[in-house]
């Protein structure tokens, strides 16, 4: 299935350079090993989340899915890679054939995660496997993040409606990742068209500070845009005097003006002057947008003030001050060499990076289930590997993504949206504090015999 089939209508063009120089270095000298194709288990996780965050979301692993649909080293590429002698003419060789015919799961889209979570894991041999590590943490570490502070702040936000709009303030295809992320993690609209061109994020957007400025006076311009896009339109009223624009603002619109949007000032205070005017001048259903360089701590401080929506930039495509979410891929299992009959029959065997200053790992291919309380609320991340639990049989959070090299769980990108409402829900209350703390819920290692 193709971007096109779920109603989008742009591919993802090839991914295959996306990548670092040592994974097609490890590649070539791995084939002339003869341990290239060596059944492998590689998962992707975080060891820590960013200093103060209680949970993490996912998002991502639908470009994901695309990316790696599309690691094909066409002729072009392999010029390059000749003509920098980058691999020798073995390497080459095998890569004009490179189709990734494994398997790979992962938590499903917006979904939570914590410290060890194995978001995504991806099986097949050495060779296929090891060539997806950067394009696939460069989308995750990137996206994650951004829907991470994306959920902080509609969490902040309540029932008000949250406007991505950050392109400005990234890179420009950054800026269309940022807005599908931001969509996940519950913002509404974005004002990027790529975005919605692309992922069908609804869109919108009506004028800036030099439209006003364009025209000699702020009634000529109010009027010029009422005449343009009706009454129901948003307008701009912090260009000179807020007072006198909202005042013109509604003789020019009528008492059914849409919207007007403030971007400066102290917005807890003008908020609550704008809502008292426009009450008073009969513009009771006019509502409120307020944008200036908000996050979450900006959001929440305004929740008792008459604010309708948010528009957000700089903090939210920054991660607010978090733009990764650190994510690591790493090899946990392979195949045990030696072992009598194919590769792929043989038993696997836990392999582990051990090291000081906090970047160890836990070998083998796990399983992950969350462990619910009396209340139906999760309390613990468990992992583990071999056998389930039979108490945490129905909890398991892996979904099998790809199954020999076809994408099988692609989905519409409000599924993943409405998956994190769901997951965000079924956390402690205390999830949604912004005051700084550990992790929502512990990481659990389950053993056969602990009773976990």
């Amino acid at each position: 299935m193709h971007t096109a089939d779920l109603g989008l209508p742009v591919d993802v063009p090839s991914t295959a350079l996306f990548t670092d120089q040592y994974e097609l270095t490890m590649l070539q000298a791995a084939l002339r090993a003869g341990t290239a194709g060596r059944r492998s288990v590689f998962e992707v996780f975080t060891r820590r989340l960013p200093d103060g965050r209680r949970y993490g979301v996912l998002a991502g692993t639908g470009r994901v899915l695309d990316a790696v649909e599309n690691f094909r080293f066409d002729p072009d590429v392999l010029r390059f890679l000749r003509e920098r002698h980058i691999v020798d003419a073995e390497t080459l060789d095998w890569l004009a054939q490179y189709r990734f015919s494994g398997d790979i799961w992962g938590y499903p889209e917006g979904e939570v995660y914590f410290p060890g979570s194995p978001v995504l894991r991806v099986e097949g041999t050495f060779g296929e496997c090891v060539l997806l590590e950067t394009v696939i943490l460069s989308i995750l570490n990137h996206d994650s993040a951004i829907a991470a502070a994306a959920s902080r702040m509609s969490s902040a936000a309540g029932d008000r409606p949250l406007i991505e709009m950050g392109a400005r303030r990234t890179h420009e295809l950054a800026a269309v990742a940022a807005a599908r992320s931001a969509y996940v993690g519950g913002f509404a609209t974005t004002s990027d068209l790529a975005a919605g061109f692309r992922y069908n994020i609804p869109t919108v957007g009506t004028s800036a500070h030099a439209f006003t400025l364009l025209h000699d006076n702020e009634r000529e311009a109010f009027r010029a845009q009422v005449d343009s896009l009706g009454p129901d339109t948003t307008l701009l009223v912090d260009t000179y005097d807020v007072a006198e624009a909202v005042r013109t603002a509604v003789e020019v619109a009528g008492p059914g003006l849409g919207a007007v949007r403030i971007d400066s000032g102290d917005l807890l205070l003008v908020a609550h002057r704008v809502r008292q005017q426009l009450d008073e001048l009969g513009a009771t259903g006019t509502r409120i947008v307020v944008t200036s360089d908000l996050d979450e701590y900006a959001i929440a401080s305004l929740a008792a003030a008459p604010v309708d929506a948010y528009g957000v930039g700089t903090q939210l495509v920054t991660g607010s001050g978090h733009p990764t979410a650190s994510m690591v891929y790493k090899l946990v299992a392979r195949a045990e060499s030696g072992a009598a009959g194919a590769d792929d029959a043989a038993p696997l065997v836990p392999v582990a990076k051990k090291s000081s200053g906090g970047k160890t790992s836990v070998g083998g291919r796990k399983w992950a289930a969350r462990r619910l309380d009396s209340d139906g609320h999760a309390e613990a991340e468990v992992l583990g590997t071999g056998p389930v639990p039979a108490s945490l049989a129905d909890r398991q959070l892996l979904v099998q993504l790809v199954k020999g090299g076809e994408v099988v769980a692609r989905e519409p990108l409000d599924a993943a949206r409405d998956r994190h409402t769901a997951a965000r829900a079924n956390l402690p209350l205390s999830a949604t504090q912004l005051s700084r703390g550990e992790p929502v819920i512990p990481t659990e290692y389950w053993h056969e015999g602990s009773g976990s």
